[in-house]
């Protein structure tokens, strides 16, 4: 297991200072393949390079019976080939064992958007009190911007432009956009830089702290937002990805602007946005039927 880590440890390394990777996505390449690590191990594999395709197979077909979804899989294939293709790199494997191997296939689930009535309601937060007013600043950002749980946890004070109305965001692969905040998201996010020195320690960075003065951690804005949704009556959970699919889904229902929506979600593929947003293909077909000059009708 001791060679097996070395080169893990590596990986972790190339991950950070050569992909820039976020430590969030780190985190997940490593708890996946410490899964596989360990059934090496337990199969007798001391080497990386001693790793054939169907053993790569026997890791899926066990993590299956174990109950992970397709998702799940295709996310430790995916960990597996990238890092099989630093060892290849490296010239410490002559092949990629997980190359041309398949996950089942994964079940869409998005989560169902807040209307605009229940966000309006959700974000009907009362009081002056330093937990509350940072609440509402944060569940008015994610709103107003879009923004992923991570993208939100890494934000600083200086990355707020409230001359601009704009915020600069680090998004997958450490790429930044940025994009715009909304006229209540800045009332929102006023009040709390107004309490924030209150709470924040002297040398802390982050827009948003804990009680113990540091950055917020991605578990303590879930358990805020899911704390919030309960005590304004939401009947579904609330948390931050819904709030990111409610911006999406209202915006793209008030623009028809796929493109737009994309660029402020920070979507590589516009499929993925199509997806979010729950643009089925006979929509686009349409708007292509009314739009292109060799489609429309004469």
């Amino acid at each position: 297991m001791i060679k097996l880590q070395q080169w893990l440890d590596r990986f972790q390394d190339h991950l950070r200072h050569e992909r820039r990777l976020s430590p969030l996505t780190g985190q997940h390449y490593a708890r996946d393949l410490d899964h596989f690590a360990a059934f090496c191990n337990d199969n007798g594999i001391a080497s990386w390079g001693d790793v054939n395709a169907h053993q790569v197979r026997a890791f899926i077909a066990l993590r299956h019976r174990r109950g992970l979804s397709g998702r799940s899989l295709q996310r430790q294939l995916s960990a597996i080939r990238g890092f099989y293709h630093f060892l290849l790199r490296e010239g410490a494997a002559d092949y990629n064992p997980a190359q041309d191997i398949r996950a089942p296939k994964a079940a869409r689930k998005l989560p169902q958007p807040l209307d605009v009535d229940q966000m309006a309601k959700l974000l009907e937060i009362e009081g002056s009190a330093p937990l509350s007013v940072r609440d509402r600043a944060i569940m008015e950002l994610l709103y107003s911007s879009g923004l992923r749980l991570a993208e939100l946890i890494s934000l600083d004070v200086a990355d707020l432009d409230r001359g601009d109305a704009v915020v600069r965001v680090t998004g997958k692969g450490s790429k930044t956009r940025v994009v715009p905040v909304g006229r209540q998201a800045l009332s929102a996010l006023h009040a709390w830089l107004r309490l924030r020195p209150e709470m924040a320690a002297d040398t802390e960075t982050a827009l948003f702290v804990g009680r113990q003065g540091r950055r917020l951690s991605p578990r303590g804005i879930q358990q805020r937002l899911r704390h919030w949704g309960l005590r304004q009556g939401m009947a579904s959970r609330v948390h931050p990805h819904k709030l990111r699919h409610s911006f999406a889904s209202h915006l793209l229902e008030s623009s028809g602007d796929l493109r737009a929506v994309q660029e402020l979600l920070g979507h590589a593929d516009i499929a993925t946005t199509q997806i979010y947003t729950h643009l089925d293909f006979q929509h686009l077909a349409r708007v292509y039927d009314r739009a292109h000059p060799r489609a429309r009708k004469k």
